[in-house]
């Protein structure tokens, strides 16, 4: 039964036909018609894990902050203006929501017409549910990160009954760097709102956003590229820099390679990599460098590392890195020259809890450092632990601090800054 072209025809004949489909593929009788492939497949999986088709089951809602912390860490929130700009508009006119859920199913964004969205409340899709398709049966959110493929589920194509009065259309959207799901995307109405081109048009926006993830890609490569340059220069031997999930940005000495298969959690010092063989790997900013090593040679006493955090320039602050094969620098946010400035005045770390009380006076604001941390590790993960947060131990940190206690990060507001800054010698 081609779903789409008859509900655009009469949606009310198409909910009673995949009604008496569904009541009798659940019965174990013969259907009426066969359900499409994708819904009777999803159907089984639901029936063998156990999935209750007449009781909606609700996971425990995630908590205000723990959806905020998702939010700042998703990558998806980089693409939600190319999801509001493409979906938006026409949902709200078309009586329909948007939802944005992560790779777990959990809804983390949820905009629309303001009416649907209280119906929405009623089957419990809120901002912090989980929608996966093993919690809540077959559905727009769940199904399409079950598939890896745009799914349209209509009416009775529901599993669980109390959402037959539904229509969604779900697209996944992933990561180009290493194909990972990063969540789902969906628009969602009362059954009256079917219109058979929403599912190409959800598929179409999911894949400009995931275009926008391949542009934002290519620019972090670029600027790679640019610290990677002077590196290589004095390199000698086959090197290469890649990003964290080993996509080339320069080689030197051998055939350039698009991507360098990595270790899931690479870490500095030595290693065996397909591409290289053994190979030295340390960390740069945003990426690693990987420098082949003869295998017949002594081995070199492990290279030193020195961090210079440089604070006498106001709003030009940065860090810079110095290892075996040269140094590279980065210029500092505000915000992250504040907390690097916390961790080398502490060297044995500090908790997520403990930098908000520094930050903000506030040890409960953990959701904002974790996220501003998780950025910084972006570019210092090589030298920079966490649980707790600090810099490695065999690690040499210097601070550069200004002449005047007054010019310490002088618009700075966190209290530790501020205690620090008031005792500074002048």
């Amino acid at each position: 039964m081609n779903v789409p072209r008859l509900a655009a025809v009469d949606a009310a004949r198409a909910a009673r036909v995949l009604n008496e489909v569904r009541d009798a593929r659940l019965a174990g009788q013969r259907t009426p018609v066969a359900p499409r492939p994708v819904i009777e497949q999803s159907w089984d999986r639901m029936l063998r894990s156990g999935v209750d088709p007449d009781h909606d089951f609700r996971a425990g809602l995630l908590s205000a902050d723990e959806v905020r912390r998702r939010r700042e860490e998703s990558p998806l929130r980089e693409v939600l203006p190319v999801l509001r700009e493409g979906l938006l508009s026409v949902a709200d006119a078309a009586r329909h929501i948007m939802v944005v859920a992560d790779a777990e199913g959990r809804v983390l964004w949820r905009e629309g017409c303001g009416p649907v969205l209280r119906k929405a409340d009623g089957l419990g899709f809120e901002l912090g549910a989980d929608w996966g398709e093993d919690v809540v049966g077959t559905n727009g959110v769940g199904t399409p990160a079950v598939v890896r493929r745009p799914v349209q589920v209509f009416a009775a194509e529901h599993f669980v009954r109390s959402h037959t009065a539904w229509t969604c259309a779900g697209a996944p959207i992933t990561d180009p760097r290493n194909g990972r799901l990063l969540g789902v995307v969906d628009v969602s109405g009362p059954l009256e709102t079917m219109h058979p081109a929403t599912l190409a048009w959800v598929d179409a926006v999911a894949k400009l956003a995931e275009s926008r993830l391949r542009e934002r890609h290519l620019g972090s490569l670029e600027r790679l590229r640019a610290v990677a340059a002077p590196v290589l220069a004095r390199t000698g031997g086959r090197a290469a820099v890649v990003d964290a999930d080993g996509w080339t940005a320069a080689v030197t000495g051998m055939p350039y390679a698009r991507r360098i298969a990595l270790p899931k959690s690479p870490s500095p010092g030595r290693g065996r990599l397909p591409a290289l063989g053994l190979c030295s790997v340390e960390p740069l900013a945003g990426g690693w460098l990987l420098r082949s090593v003869d295998e017949s040679a002594e081995p070199p006493p492990l290279a030193s590392t020195r961090i210079v955090l440089d604070l006498t320039r106001p709003r030009r602050w940065s860090v810079r890195v110095s290892q075996g094969a040269g140094s590279w620098t980065r210029e500092l946010s505000p915000r992250h020259a504040e907390l690097l400035y916390l961790l080398a005045a502490d060297r044995g770390g500090r908790s997520a809890a403990a930098l908000a009380e520094d930050l903000f006076g506030d040890p409960g604001r953990t959701v904002t450092v974790r996220a501003e941390m998780s950025r910084v590790r972006r570019y210092l993960g090589g030298v920079l632990e966490h649980r707790p947060y600090r810099f490695c131990e065999d690690a040499e940190v210097d601070v550069l601090l200004p002449s005047d206690a007054g010019a310490l990060l002088p618009h700075s507001t966190a209290p530790a800054v501020l205690r620090r800054r008031a005792a500074a010698p002048r």
